[in-house]
């Protein structure tokens, strides 16, 4: 019954870890790790960016997980490894470990969505000072930056759809970048628009990819660099529809 019990706990970790933005070869790392802390040497893990399969040996029958949903939220990949570190020490037992895990796995978003929002926004203003654009346009970024950002995950939550809300989304910015200049309250449209896509750009996406490339995980870094491709697609697809129409 413990063997079940443990293989339950090293899924539900690679779950959360794989669900919050890590790297495939970290999750399959830390699910190997927790097995072999509760003495199963023999563990195997495999993820891919949609799916986790594990067994506790060669021999055991393999059980299989699906990633229907992904987001960004390094505290929770952090929490994970707080967690299986414990294990690793001998600090928490099977029972332990999946409770805490639970509580991981309930909690709400790491940071309320008008933090989010904030963040966003004084992101957007920041890079277009950092892109060589004028302080004129700071305020215009940020408050632009806030309400493409919001819309993304507006779209996202409704939509349910990959790819369609970073298109809305970065439709949006550029209409409202126009609206902007044609009120005469920016100054140069492009640095506005530059700055106010930064926080939709894909940018832990891109860096998972190289970094399983490199971990020699080959379908995870590739799959995960299209995806990143076809995002960046989208945004850019979204500001040239509104640069034709305008």
């Amino acid at each position: 019954m413990e063997r079940y019990t443990v293989t339950d706990v090293c899924l539900l970790a690679g779950k959360l870890m794989l669900q919050s933005g890590a790297e495939t070869y970290r999750v399959e790392d830390t699910m190997v790790r927790i097995a072999q802390a509760f003495g199963m040497d023999r563990a195997q893990a495999h993820a891919t960016p949609t799916a986790i399969m594990f067994a506790t040996d060669l021999t055991e029958p393999t059980n299989f997980v699906r990633i229907v949903s992904r987001e960004t939220d390094l505290h929770k990949v952090t929490q994970v490894n707080g967690v299986s570190r414990a294990i690793s020490a001998g600090h928490l037992d099977v029972t332990e470990a999946a409770k805490a895990l639970e509580t991981i796995d309930n909690q709400k978003d790491t940071y309320p969505n008008y933090i989010q929002l904030l963040a966003a926004a004084f992101a957007s203003g920041c890079f277009t000072i950092m892109f060589d654009g004028s302080w004129v346009d700071f305020l215009p970024a940020f408050f632009v930056g806030a309400l493409g950002y919001g819309l993304m995950s507006y779209f996202h939550d409704m939509l349910k759809i990959r790819f369609f809300a970073e298109f809305l989304a970065a439709s949006f910015v550029g209409l409202f970048a126009y609206l902007i200049i044609f009120l005469d309250l920016g100054y140069q449209i492009d640095k506005i628009v530059i700055g106010a896509i930064m926080p939709l750009v894909p940018g832990l996406l891109i860096t998972n990819a190289v970094r399983d490339l490199m971990a020699g995980h080959l379908v995870s870094g590739i799959t995960k660099g299209a995806e990143a491709f076809l995002t960046a697609a989208a945004i850019g697809a979204g500001i040239a529809v509104i640069f034709f129409i305008f």
